[in-house]
């Protein structure tokens, strides 16, 4: 019955790794999942009982999410550029490709 349960919380949380919206929740939610299978099979083998299984695959989650949330590239932030208008009105917009190709 153990291992019933242990396939399907794997299931839930398989179909719950589709949910994530960022791609840094996403490489969290498959570093944890990774890391659970290999943390069990781990403890499995040096333990060879449930409590070493359970043990492993919690240590090897938590430190797949932490890897894979760390891993994440970051985003540059959009540049900002300051424009004038017709009248004479200074504003801030997102850059367009003059400023990217030097011809501002």
């Amino acid at each position: 019955m153990t291992m019933h349960k242990a396939i399907a919380a794997l299931l839930v949380t398989a179909a719950l790794a589709g949910c994530a919206q960022t791609e840094g929740q996403q490489r969290a939610t498959t570093g944890a999942l990774v890391g659970g299978a290999g943390g069990a099979l781990v403890g499995q083998a040096l333990g060879r009982d449930t409590k070493s299984t359970v043990i492993g695959a919690a240590s090897g989650a938590l430190l797949g999410a932490v890897v894979g949330s760390a891993t994440t590239p970051q985003r540059r932030g959009e540049q900002l550029c300051r424009y004038q208008d017709r009248y004479g009105r200074i504003y801030t917009a997102p850059c367009d490709d003059r400023y990217y190709s030097g011809n501002y």
